[in-house]
């Protein structure tokens, strides 16, 4: 019997590689539209102590006006799997390699492959399908790749990867009112009927669990492995917190967990079963019309990182997992939740950035083109530098710290920064947390009062129009999602947290910056120019009195946003003599009164109306346009 096994053993080897080539050809056929993402699927035939370490397998993928390695990546058993887009129609072609040569499993695989144009009724049921976004020509603003602008309106669902909100793979309703037993279709949807085109989620928390040990501690070596949200009302035996736990759907972790170092992942091995129940989940926001914002792990992963592994390496093997995994889909990739940067809890910018440099030279940018930034602690630029200082960072961002009129000022300095980057505020005011970082001033309003909403909206608005032209990122007091079987304790369940007012309001931005199509694009600083921009006494802390404009080289269109208890301005510098429509805007309901024409001066200064309410200081908030007659 062994004999005869031996005999027909190569046989048996060259019917696997034969199966495996037809399974690619079955799986990549001859004619898919472009932006849709495709999977080629390899099958190693040797044996690996370690598949996600040892082994780096890719397609160099040739079309018309491209020619890139594509990386794939390791999916569980001896399966690799390499994920690809077509970016112009016409016919293209790949070739399969790894860094294991005599793999005939992973090398030398070929296949071809035509690609056309999605028709104009198909786009319009997916935008996804005008191509993945990328910054604007004058590089301040995202527009998809066929040019169609691209204004973010995202929401906050750091756990959002998790079980916490379950994919169910279950058809949701139209109608549908967040509830107990929220799954993340339900999610969606009730997102994208208040007009949302993403949500930012962290895709792993790898050292978080509900056990014996507290939310935050450290090992007996002094290495703090987490610094976690709390699972209210779940108890250590000392009576302090333990951590929400962030398993997926299924129980899986996304690493093994070390046996040499109690409570750290094993972040040389990771877990391809639990990145299959994200994989549902980014397919789904890709299907729905979303370019999601994917962050690779939480600042307080990465002290017990570096103290138990080769960082660089190992942290650069799990960006490029990421990368690799999700790089096909429409998305912007942070590359560390960097919200605070304690001394114990986190590694540093410099640390961080040594690492995505270390990952950039090793496997190069997103083949595809998307932008890459980072959720930071104050600025991307304070932190990181731009340009050369951090060739991986295509996207400038502001964020947590300050949660007041002082981000205005850092979000106008990553305006001016030259050359010119998208930038966006990620992490503004939270409505419904009562934390000392989310209180203008020094007020902390009830949940979803008239004034908890009201910051969130003046952060939106003032976050946009000192520069912000990507778009916006909302979020509440549940970005944690306390969910199903959970007291809420200091943060709201979160089906509490979706109905909250403030989240109404953002389509209404969208449709204010984009009311004259994609002119906003152009917007130029111009603060300075509305006098006075600032009540007498107004708070450099706080929310209230301020006055912005943005307006374009030419001056024949202007955006405006009043604070509540702003003074009614003059605005220089407009063309003179010349006849210009205004109008204004009600940020609270997103209607429009009615245009007022109006006159500049000899010298280009504008009068513009009373503000509606009757006021002077306004006794809300208000937004403008004003556009040349011509």
């Amino acid at each position: 019997m062994i004999k005869i096994l031996k005999q027909i053993s190569p046989y048996i080897v060259i019917l696997i590689s034969l199966i495996s080539v037809s399974f690619i050809k079955a799986d990549n056929p001859s004619e898919i539209h472009v932006w849709e993402m495709k999977e080629i699927k390899l099958q190693a035939e040797q044996t690996y102590d370690n598949y996600y370490t040892e082994v780096e397998c890719w397609v160099e993928l040739k079309g018309p006006d491209f020619s890139k390695r594509v990386y794939g990546f390791w999916n569980g058993d001896n399966n690799f799997a390499v994920r690809i887009v077509a970016t112009k129609p016409g016919k293209w072609e790949w070739v399969s390699g790894s860094n294991q040569p005599d793999d005939k499993g992973l090398n030398n695989h070929k296949g071809e492959f035509t690609a056309v144009e999605w028709n104009e009724s198909e786009i319009e049921q997916n935008p996804n399908r005008h191509g993945f976004i990328r910054a604007t020509p004058n590089g301040h603003a995202l527009q998809y790749a066929d040019g169609t602008p691209f204004f973010l309106v995202g929401d906050t669902w750091l756990a959002g990867s998790t079980w916490r909100l379950p994919f169910r793979n279950a058809v949701t309703s139209e109608d549908y009112e967040p509830g107990p037993g929220m799954g993340f279709e339900d999610a969606v949807n009730y997102r994208k009927n208040q007009g949302f085109n993403s949500v930012s989620m962290i895709a792993c928390f790898p050292n978080w669990e509900s056990d014996y040990n507290a939310s935050t501690y450290a090992d007996s070596n002094g290495i703090y492995l987490r610094n976690a949200w709390e699972k209210f009302g779940y108890y250590t035996k000392d009576g302090k917190l333990t951590a929400k736990d962030m398993r997926d759907e299924d129980g899986n972790k996304p690493f093994q967990m070390s046996e040499e170092h109690p409570g750290v992942a094993d972040f040389n091995h990771i877990n391809p079963e639990y990145f299959k129940s994200l994989d549902k989940k980014m397919q789904y926001l890709s299907d729905q019309g979303f370019v999601p914002l994917l962050e690779t792990v939480r600042r307080d992963m990465c002290p017990s990182w570096k103290a138990y592994f080769d960082f660089n390496e190992s942290y650069a093997k799990y960006v490029q997992y990421l990368s690799s995994r999700y790089g096909a889909y429409n998305f912007i990739y942070s590359k560390i939740h960097l919200d605070w940067i304690p001394k114990e809890y986190s590694l540093t910018a410099k640390e961080f950035n040594e690492a995505l440099i270390y990952h950039l030279k090793k496997y190069g940018p997103m083949p595809f083109g998307q932008p890459v930034s980072t959720l930071i602690n104050n600025s991307t630029y304070t932190q990181f530098g731009h340009g050369d200082d951090c060739p991986w960072l295509t996207m400038q961002s502001v964020g947590n710290k300050p949660r007041d009129h002082r981000v205005a000022d850092s979000i106008e300095v990553l305006f001016r920064l030259d050359p010119p980057y998208p930038a966006i505020n990620f992490e503004p005011y939270y409505t419904g947390w009562d934390h000392e970082i989310n209180m203008p001033n020094g007020e902390r309003p009830p949940a979803n009062s008239e004034r908890d909403n009201y910051f969130s909206r003046a952060q939106m608005y003032g976050s946009v129009l000192s520069g912000g032209l990507s778009g916006h990122v909302h979020g509440t007091a549940a970005y944690d999602i306390t969910t199903t079987g959970e007291p809420s304790g200091m943060r709201p369940h979160v089906w509490d947290a979706y109905k909250y007012e403030s989240a109404t309001y953002m389509q209404h931005l969208k449709e204010f910056i984009l009311s004259e199509g994609k002119k906003y694009e152009n917007l130029q600083l111009a603060r300075e120019d509305v006098q006075p921009n600032k009540a007498p006494e107004s708070p450099e802390k706080g929310l209230d009195g301020w006055s912005y404009m943005m307006r374009t080289p030419e001056k024949d269109f202007a955006l405006l946003y009043f604070e509540n208890e702003s003074v009614l301005p003059l605005l220089t510098n407009f063309k003179p003599d010349t006849k210009y429509y205004f109008q204004w805007f009600n940020t609270i309901n997103g209607e429009w009164k009615e245009k007022i024409e109006i006159r500049s001066d000899e010298k280009g200064t504008l009068k513009i109306p009373e503000f509606p309410d009757g006021g002077n200081p306004s006794s809300t908030d208000w937004a403008a346009k004003i556009v040349s007659r011509s």
